[in-house]
């Protein structure tokens, strides 16, 4: 390939997608998705794949709905601190039976934010 080809190529190969910026993604969790446990865990731990800023994520608890969206019995959940900078740790009230929902939200150190859930049902 001549130089001169190079040089009209290079400008194209900038276009090309490229694999997104470390997001940060949950690699695991206690409890896991969709875990059904015998009885309610006393911590949950959501484990991430980049560092996250904890100090602007959360953590909400809420029974699980059909419906999409926030709930009025929703509670933001208090972190624990002093853990890696890839999770996030927090203790829980007492638990009912039942399906429970448990959202995060964080910031990655790269500044993005992302979400999710995580369905877990305690007792049959």
């Amino acid at each position: 390939m001549t130089l001169r080809r190079f040089a009209l190529l290079l400008p194209a190969a900038a276009l090309l997608p490229r694999p997104a910026r470390a997001h940060a993604l949950v690699i695991g969790s206690e409890p896991a998705s969709g875990a059904r446990l015998a009885e309610a865990p006393r911590e949950v731990v959501v484990r991430f794949n980049s560092r996250i800023d904890a100090a602007r994520s959360q953590l909400l608890l809420a029974p699980r709905r059909e419906a999409a969206g926030g709930t009025a019995d929703e509670r933001r959940l208090d972190l624990v601190s002093g853990g890696p900078d890839t999770e996030l740790r927090a203790t829980l009230p007492p638990l009912a039976p039942g399906p429970w929902r448990l959202r995060w939200q964080v910031l990655a150190l790269d500044g993005h934010i992302t979400r999710g859930d995580i369905p877990f049902t305690v007792g049959g």
